[in-house]
Formats: structure tokens, sequence, C-alpha cells
């Protein structure tokens, strides 16, 4: 079967298979910007001032057009590569009551981050947080001390381009921690190959467990369901402050409401997630040093402090686990290799689902994004038979109501032209 890979950003965009990393804003930082295109989510821009030219980002460093494992990675891995690499797993939670408390489960990934810089490994982590004049959007910023990387902690399930200012690292006097989703880190080991200068200051990389990111209009339908209208937002958390944590908002005139963590995400965000998401067999980080996530292979507590599953993926991420550890920034202990799948039952069967999505785009003519060294067949195999005709039938209903066979940029272009003249 021939291959239908995107052949530019362009290409990727209205193939409906962008990721919204803006790694490739930060490669053309003069042809392109990265804006939120409220019903999917955050796009590459032509800048006007261009000529309205194509980016000339190299599109090889795209996870939206593809993902890719050395075959070295998956060598000795464990559970046939279908987890990526894994040297060790380890259940923590932050020393710091404050950060266990504020990060959406053991608060691993802050005080790894904090660790890094107030040990001297890392001048700065790279982290995306919430704007503070308009609580429904994202920065990414390079912070530099413990306080303000505590202040960035917690998940933000909407929009982000952590890669758009990979700049930061770049120009950094040192090493930093770059902090994202698994396409995120995809997309910065990626450009690190490519661009020597910024592989040089790339220096810890953590990946954040990722289901998907939910467009801008998933956040505003959840806050709609506490009967306020987005504009009346002052602060907006996803999860934190409890395990494993409600969507809070606190308004403009100081009321504060909530949403079950079940019915924001489950009833209400995952809805919205972008197409590229739901055919992603990378949920976990495979390409990250460290990779954090949610040990959902037991039953939660009411009022149970938070704790983080930790997958050690590198001999870096074990070394900066180990340090943090004995430091006495962490505490936890490993835990058996088979707690990874049994605390992410649904990826496992996501992994094998994304098989056959893609597959079905292909036989239907639709360009797709290549997937070397992730294993899916033997996924795809394990599923029942309900499952797998969903995964095809499925598929075929999403790529009419979706409207897959339409350029995405023509769907949305009173969007991008109201982002454009910004």
């Amino acid at each position: 079967m021939t291959r239908r890979n995107p052949d530019t950003i362009q290409d990727v965009v209205d193939a409906h298979l962008c990721t919204g990393c803006g790694a490739c804003a930060y490669l053309d930082p003069s042809g392109l910007r990265m804006g939120d295109v409220p019903d999917v989510g955050r796009r590459p821009l032509p800048i006007a001032a261009v000529n309205g030219r194509p980016g000339s980002a190299p599109v090889a460093v795209c996870p939206g057009r593809g993902l890719e494992h050395e075959k070295r990675a998956l060598r000795e891995a464990p559970f046939h590569g279908e987890w990526g690499p894994v040297l060790e797993l380890y259940e923590c939670w932050s020393t710091d009551p404050a950060v266990r408390r504020k990060g959406s489960s053991g608060g691993v990934v802050t005080a790894l981050a904090a660790h890094a810089v107030s040990s001297g490994s890392a001048v700065g982590a790279l982290q995306v947080q919430a704007r503070a004049d308009a609580p429904l959007e994202n920065e990414t910023v390079l912070n530099r001390t413990y306080e303000d990387i505590v202040a960035a902690a917690g998940s933000r399930y909407s929009p982000a381009s952590p890669c758009e200012r990979l700049d930061l690292v770049e120009s950094a006097e040192g090493q930093s921690v770059v902090v994202g989703k698994p396409c995120d880190v995809a997309a910065t080991v990626n450009a690190s190959r490519i661009r020597p200068e910024l592989g040089e200051k790339v220096g810890l990389k953590i990946g954040i467990f990722c289901a998907g990111t939910p467009s801008t209009r998933g956040t505003e339908e959840a806050i709609r369901q506490l009967s306020v209208e987005p504009s009346d937002v002052q602060r907006l958390d996803y999860r934190g402050y409890g395990w494993p944590g409600r969507f809070r908002i606190r308004t403009k005139q100081g009321e504060t409401k909530s949403l079950s963590y079940e019915e924001s995400w489950g009833q209400t965000l995952q809805k919205h997630r972008q197409w590229r998401c739901m055919i992603c067999p990378d949920h976990t980080g495979e390409f990250a040093d460290i990779s954090v996530g949610d040990p959902w292979y037991r039953q939660i507590r009411d009022g149970e402090p938070g704790r983080s599953l930790v997958v050690i993926r590198t001999e870096a991420g074990r070394a900066a686990l180990h340090s943090a550890l004995r430091d006495g920034a962490l505490e936890g202990d490993t835990i058996p290799l088979e707690r990874l799948p049994q605390s992410q039952p649904q990826l496992a069967h996501t992994r094998g689902a994304v098989w056959a999505r893609v597959l079905t785009m292909r036989l239907a003519g639709l360009k797709t994004p290549s997937f070397v060294g992730l294993p899916s067949v033997r996924a795809w195999l394990r599923l029942s038979i309900r499952a797998k005709a969903s995964s095809v039938i499925g598929t075929l209903k999403r790529i009419r109501r979706r409207r897959l066979r339409e350029p995405e940029s023509s769907r949305h272009q009173e969007a991008i032209a109201r982002q454009e003249v910004r």
C-alpha cells in the first residue's frame, strides 16, 4: 500500500494531523506563528509580512506527520515494546506538601523540574502555565526559580504549544528541563537532531501521560455547565488540590464553582479532542527521559494524597529520579513493571484501535502519519471482535462526521483570519 504522508506543514494541518506542538514555528519564526483556532486547537499560521508564503520549517520534525523510535531504543523493552523504552517503574510523590497537593497526582513533574534547577543541573524549566490575563489560554515560559516552577504546577487540558518557545531553551546559558505532552517531547527530540545548538541545551525531558488535547471550545462548554460565561472566569484549575482533583473556576466576582474529574474530563472535555490525538499510539511519553502519569491500578480513597506513576526511559532519566530521591525532593520506590499497563488499561486498548484507525484512513485515501517502532498489531489482536469492528466502523463514521476529507484550514478561515490580524 502506498503511504500517504503529508509533504509540508500546511499539508499536515489540512489533513487534520497537527498536534499544535509549535516546533514548526520555532524553526521558522519569520514565516509561522502559533494561534488558537477555538474549535480544533493551536495551529501554525503564516505571517502576513512574508507575503503569505508557506512556512519553510522541515516537516520531518513534525510529530503530526509521524513518530519513529530508533531500533536500539526498543532492543530490550518489556511488553514487546508496546509501552516504549522502560528501564524502571516507580510510584512517587513530592515531599513538599504544597506541591503534592497542587499537582494533578503526586506533584512529581514539578518536583523533578524544581530539583533540577535547585541542584544546579539545569538553569530553567520550560513549562506551560495559564496566562494571568486570560486564564483559559496557556503560555510557555522558562521558569528559573523553585517558586515559579511550583506556581506552574497542575494539568492544563487545553491547547498549548511549548515547542514554539524552544528558542528560550536554545538561548539559555545552560541546559534546561523540557516538560510537555508526548508529542511535544517527540518534536523536541526531532528538532534537537537538526538543530545542534538546541540539542546542547536540552537537558532532562519530562513527558506527561496524555489522552488527547481538548480544544478551547471544550473548556468553554465545561465552564458553561457551571452557569458561568467564560469571560467571567478569573482563575481556572483543571485538576489538583486533591486527587484526582476537580475542575475548578473562580469568577471575577469571587465565586468558586467546580465539577468532578468525571464530569469535566469524562463527560465534556474528551469529546473535544483534536483528531490527531485519536490516532496517536504514544500517550505515555515514550520519547522522554522520564514520563509521569496517574497510577490507576487501584481504587483511590477519598482524601488520599496524590501519587504519581513514574516511568524511567533513559539513563539520564534514571539519574535524575535517583538524585531527586536521594536529595529528599521525592519519596517513593520501585513497583513491578506490570503496574504500567494495569494503571492505564484504556491506553492499551487505544493502541490497538489506533492501528486500525490509521489503516482505515489509508484505505479511504486520506493522508496519515507514519509510525515506526511503535508496535500496535499485538494490541489490535488482543481486542475483542466488537472492539475491532468499532475501530474500523467508528473511523469511517468520524471521517464523515468530522469532515476529514475537507482541508482543516478551509473550515476555519474566519477564526484563522481573526488570529492573523491580531
